[in-house]
């Protein structure tokens, strides 16, 4: 690799989940791809090898959207949105605030109902989608 490339995924390395959807998002636009659809074609392979076109409709990707909170919960929603998101004081506030909002774009099933817990125990309300 090229000290230029080391240089970029290393950058890469150091954003967070929500930054780094964003760039996903900002390159999807700016040179008109989708990363969906190179991921669905190779989450297509393992389905139609299992036999059933079952697997290939389930889905693999979730979106976490904060729908909003009790009034009296915002502190404990902010702190449980900080812990799924890594965001610092201030952006965390700005989503928490902007809900309905997304939390989390694109994480695991696991990932995303570990997130919905934690903020619904908090005093949020949480989809998945």
């Amino acid at each position: 690799m090229s000290a230029k490339t080391d240089e970029i995924l290393e950058s890469l390395k150091s954003l967070s989940l929500l930054e780094a959807s964003e760039l996903v998002k900002q390159i999807e636009e700016a040179f008109g791809v989708s990363a969906a659809a190179s991921a669905g074609v190779v989450m297509a392979a393992p389905g139609a090898a299992g036999g059933g076109g079952d697997a290939v409709e389930e889905k693999t990707e979730f979106d976490v959207i904060l729908e909003g909170f009790d009034a009296s919960a915002k502190i404990k929603v902010l702190k449980a949105v900080r812990e799924a998101t890594g965001l610092g004081l201030g952006d965390a506030k700005a989503l928490v605030e902007a809900a309905p909002k997304a939390v989390k774009e694109g994480v695991s099933k696991e990932d995303a109902e570990a997130a919905k817990k934690a903020i619904e125990e908090a005093g949020g309300k949480v989809t998945l989608k």
